[in-house]
């Protein structure tokens, strides 16, 4: 074949290093934004970017010559590298280690926009723990919940 061709779509969530709420709200746009243009940049396509003052949610179309690994490395290390050189914060800004990721169908991208686009209003009823685990419970993976919200050794 000449071509690849492809259709994967990804669900990320990134949060802030101790689930500390420091994305204010009078830059989550222009955070969001950036999330998003540096998911472009490693020729993926991001789809929507949002979240809330302690965590990220990003929905992209995957490359499938890219490692999404290396490309949510990318996007946190540039990201707070530029949070901290704009000066956003008094103190440095730092990601979480690690990401969840999620995968979808091309049927359930309206879904999916809906969910992200609507985390504002999502969070005044469900708090980011218990978010992430329905999320992980809902796509059958395996954790140990001791671990799940710990900085690693």
């Amino acid at each position: 074949m000449a071509n690849t061709y492809h259709q994967l779509y990804i669900h990320t969530v990134i949060a802030v290093k101790h689930r500390t709420a420091l994305i204010q709200k009078k830059w989550q746009k222009n955070i969001f934004g950036m999330i998003g243009n540096l998911i472009n940049d490693t020729g993926s396509k991001t789809i929507i970017v949002n979240g809330v003052e302690d965590h990220v949610h990003c929905f992209f179309g995957l490359k499938p010559s890219l490692s999404l690994s290396k490309i949510m490395q990318s996007v946190k290390a540039k990201s707070s590298k530029r949070i901290n050189e704009n000066e956003w914060l008094q103190h440095r800004f730092e990601w979480q280690p690690g990401f969840g990721c999620f995968s979808y169908g091309h049927s359930q991208i309206d879904k999916v926009y809906r969910y992200i686009q609507n985390q504002q209003e999502h969070h005044k009823k469900i708090g980011f723990r218990e978010e992430y685990l329905r999320l992980l419970n809902r796509f059958n993976i395996d954790y140990d919940e001791q671990y799940i919200f710990t900085e690693p050794m």
